[in-house]
């Protein structure tokens, strides 16, 4: 039992107080019971997950499956700027990379398109190249037009050195 017991000065006065005693239990139980109350209520905040689909273990398919036609590829590059392109290390200048912006509707439309024209469907793939400078919102932000075009091919992968060479000359 928790409680409190002051006593007071024993000294010229003529009137004996009593001793004030203030029992807490009462107390210590109703801060216990708000304790356990505000737990069993309270939300937490859940984690938020995406769901990346992984190639399935198994044997490895020799040779390269992806064709430049089969494939689109997305570079994220600074200051929200996302270019793509459709060549191989050839063909790629600064004419041909193009850029878009992160407008939902573009990035599906640059997928649409590209899928309509690969000869081999089933190989489409979308590839993405983060730049060292790209944020991760525009990442996701790629994810999720790559999740609503319901395209399920897709490799994320390092900015190759001769993208990179042509990604300077535009961002210069």
């Amino acid at each position: 039992m928790a409680e409190v017991i002051a006593q007071e000065k024993q000294g010229g006065s003529k009137q004996r107080k009593k001793l004030i005693r203030v029992d807490m239990t009462p107390m210590v139980d109703l801060g216990f019971l708000l304790i356990t109350f505000f737990m069993f209520t309270t939300n937490f905040t859940k984690p938020n997950v995406m769901d990346l689909g992984l190639p399935a273990k198994g044997p490895h398919q020799p040779g390269n499956v992806v064709d430049i036609r089969n494939q689109v590829t997305f570079i994220l590059g600074k200051d929200n700027r996302v270019f793509y392109h459709q060549q191989s290390k050839e063909d790629l200048n600064k004419n041909n990379l193009k850029e878009t912006d992160f407008n939902g509707l573009n990035i599906i439309k640059i997928i649409s398109e590209a899928y309509s024209k690969a000869p081999k469907k089933e190989n489409f793939t979308i590839i993405i190249e983060p730049t060292d400078e790209a944020n991760y919102k525009n990442f996701v932000d790629v994810l999720d037009n790559i999740a609503i075009s319901k395209k399920e091919r897709y490799g994320v992968t390092d900015i190759k050195p001769w993208e990179k060479k042509v990604y300077e000359e535009l961002t210069q």
